[in-house]
């Protein structure tokens, strides 16, 4: 699954958070750079990107028509 880094941008700004927020929730850096490059990561790993920013999953994966 790719994640959508302006939609991860845009939710940090809305709730005023830094991206090390997400590294405090337990993401490792290494995949921080992951996400940050575009590649595809675990299913869970989405899931716990969308929970520390406390949205649903949908809200922060990329839809079929942004890959195109």
């Amino acid at each position: 699954m790719k994640v959508c880094n302006r939609k991860i941008d845009f939710i940090l700004a809305q709730k005023r958070m830094p991206l090390t927020h997400l590294r405090k929730s337990g993401l490792s850096p290494q995949t921080l750079t992951t996400v940050r490059k575009g590649n595809d990561v675990l299913p869970a790993t989405v899931g716990r990107i969308a929970e520390a920013l406390g949205v649903g999953v949908a809200e922060i994966i990329e839809s079929e028509a942004s890959q195109q």
